[in-house]
């Protein structure tokens, strides 16, 4: 019976969490939650400083002479 009142407790948590989630999210400024966003992404894509730059990309062609 123990596990039960558990699981409906860890279940109503989670319902209060999804709840106050969106509240919390809008009462902050949109630069918050764009700081937030930046933070997630790092988290799950991993940040390297060394590779953080655009890479650069150079090709190099031949260059054709004109037929006179």
């Amino acid at each position: 019976m123990e596990e039960s009142k558990e699981y409906l407790e860890v279940k109503r948590m989670i319902e209060e969490a999804k709840a106050a989630d969106p509240k919390y999210w809008h009462s902050r400024t949109p630069q918050e939650r764009l700081w937030a966003l930046e933070l997630m992404r790092q988290e799950a894509y991993g940040y390297d400083p060394a590779t953080a730059r655009l890479q650069r990309v150079l090709e190099i062609v031949q260059l054709r002479k004109e037929a006179k």
